[in-house]
């Protein structure tokens, strides 16, 4: 056929080979930034296990149970994390939805006004409080709000803290309930619901929470997170939560603060885990 036709066959080009993907530089990557993370956390595990006089011991870690203040000021974060992701989460998602179904125009006031304590520093932020507290109390003394004025600064629980921490953690709730929203058609869901006869509430807690899931886990343990690890305006108001705790046995007691710097590094971890597979298992079902 190609003797007849003068023309000759014209032999099939093999496919081009797809370039290889930088696996090494990849890996290099994630090598250089797991020494940067582990090496730090190995030499601190190391400092809590060895001794020049004992040699390696897990003494620092039995000492947990007993330590003079651990569990007191250990229930107290929580107790103010708790709060606090309870309070700022009923904030924002409200105020959030409010503004994309009724209001979008006021998205950019939003987000500036959510992102403002990014540039206010703690200690400006907790002397400003430490000044209203203090007059407040002298002004409303002659008033039966002087009372509401002492029980928030309670040294056992602390409400005033739980209302600093609001502030300081509503950017990173904002971006992360945000991101959520952006995944997903909110305006259909919520007309869906109520052309079906459902309620704001029941929208809000079995329409559009359940879509929000992964958002909230990480608005949540970021929330954790600050709670447990913030000192300046705990210590600047008197008050001895977790991370002042630490900070107040390092003086003493190093290989103890250490040890519990480490466990409580790593039950945050093991937390974000463990919400990263439930989730993950869920978006492959």
């Amino acid at each position: 056929m190609a003797a007849l036709t003068g023309l000759e066959p014209v032999a099939t080009a093999a496919p081009a080979k797809a370039p290889a993907r930088p696996r090494v530089w990849r890996g290099l990557v994630f090598l250089v930034a797991g020494l940067y993370f582990l090496v730090p956390l190995g030499a601190s595990l190391w400092y809590t296990l060895y001794s020049p006089g004992s040699g390696v011991s897990f003494a620092p870690y039995a000492e947990l149970l007993t330590a003079e203040g651990f569990a007191s000021s250990l229930t107290l974060s929580l107790g103010l994390a708790a709060a606090t992701i309870a309070v700022v989460l009923l904030l924002a998602l409200p105020a959030m939805l409010a503004v994309r179904l009724f209001a979008p125009r006021l998205r950019p006031v939003m987000e500036v006004l959510c992102t403002l304590p990014l540039v206010v520093p703690p200690i400006t932020f907790v002397a400003g409080l430490s000044t209203a507290l203090r007059n407040g109390t002298e002004l409303l003394a002659p008033t039966p709000f002087w009372a509401t004025i002492i029980a928030v600064q309670d040294p056992g629980f602390p409400i005033v803290l739980v209302l600093a921490y609001v502030v300081l953690v509503l950017p990173f709730v904002y971006r992360s309930l945000d991101a959520g929203l952006r995944t997903m058609d909110v305006r259909t869901l919520v007309e869906a619901a109520r052309n079906l006869g459902a309620s704001w509430p029941y929208v809000l807690f079995r329409v559009v929470v359940p879509n929000l899931r992964s958002a909230l886990a990480s608005a949540s343990f970021l929330t954790l997170a600050l709670v447990l690890g913030e000192y300046t305006v705990a210590s600047l108001l008197g008050y001895q939560p977790f991370a002042v705790w630490i900070v107040t046995v390092s003086g003493s007691k190093g290989q103890l603060s250490v040890a519990v710097s480490i466990l409580s590094l790593l039950i945050i971890w093991l937390l974000l885990l463990a919400v990263s597979t439930v989730f993950g298992k869920e978006k492959r079902k």
